[in-house]
């Protein structure tokens, strides 16, 4: 027990200070780590789904398409190419509904499912996250790199893991989808909302290009979206009958199990920074 505590501890540590490290160094090493999370996590997804008879998506193909949608966005987001950039994606997404047709495999509407879905549902959240990244500055008439936004998704996200879990620990009666999660209460995730709307004010008073109001608005944005996200992957793994989306991160499972929050956060951010500033 205190062996697994301790490795589960160490990951944890190393996992987070990896995110914050590379956010804040500098958009290379950002982009660079986020291509390689997007890579790996729909190569995980891919493992899952091709468990299921009668699936076999294209790990290659699929995660090929992670790893270059994130660049693409990148690219765009930065100025450095025009919408052009998006033409191989286009392509590949054309592969992957083509090449069914010659494949002869067992059941191509499951492929095409499953391959479409760990686009929607992995990649394109992970490409987002150069929406919160790279912004435009007025006073500089340029785009510039803002790790604030997207280190802010990953801090409301686990503070509002940490709160959830003490508060509903101590005073979690009631069930907030027990039919999916049954030990998530509501008590938990008022307690998870209360904690990141202190961080706000926090926020706010360091990185005053958000309003307090905004900030406080960003934070509980974060926490919807967040907590649907986590049942979105718990109602996934149900299904399979599996408890663990990997082993790659020992003591905390897989990557889709440390980033299922965000991969519905992240798109609700990106939409709420678009409608504040519109």
């Amino acid at each position: 027990m205190k062996n697994n505590f301790l490795i589960r501890a160490i990951t944890g540590l190393l996992f987070v200070a990896i995110i914050v490290g590379c956010i804040l160094w500098n958009p290379l090493s950002f982009g660079c780590l986020f291509v390689l999370i997007s890579t790996f996590t729909i190569r995980e997804f891919d493992n899952l789904v091709n468990t299921i008879d009668g699936v076999d998506v294209n790990k290659t193909i699929t995660s090929l398409g992670g790893a270059y949608l994130y660049m693409a966005f990148m690219a765009f987001c930065i100025g450095a190419y025009d919408s052009k950039v998006f033409i191989p994606y286009v392509l590949l997404i054309l592969y992957i509904l083509i090449s069914e047709l010659y494949l002869k495999k067992k059941n191509p509407i499951n492929n095409w499912a499953y391959s479409m879905f760990s686009q929607l549902y992995i990649a394109l959240p992970f490409a987002m996250l150069n929406v919160l990244a790279f912004q435009y500055d007025p006073m500089l008439d340029e785009v510039g790199y803002n790790p604030i936004l997207p280190l802010a998704v990953f801090i409301f996200l686990w503070l509002n893991d940490s709160g959830a879990y003490c508060v509903g620990s101590l005073f979690g009666k009631r069930r907030l989808f027990e039919r999916i999660s049954p030990k998530k209460s509501w008590e938990g995730s008022i307690g998870g909302a209360v904690v990141c709307i202190a961080i706000s004010f926090v926020l706010a008073h360091f990185f005053p290009f958000m309003t307090l109001l905004q900030w406080i608005g960003l934070a509980l944005v974060i926490v919807v979206f967040g907590t649907w996200g986590d049942l979105t992957e718990s109602l996934f793994k149900r299904q399979l009958q599996i408890k663990d989306s990997g082993t790659i991160l020992p003591g905390h499972g897989g990557l889709l199990d440390r980033f299922d929050s965000s991969l519905m956060a992240i798109p609700a951010a990106a939409a709420y920074i678009y409608l504040i500033n519109f």
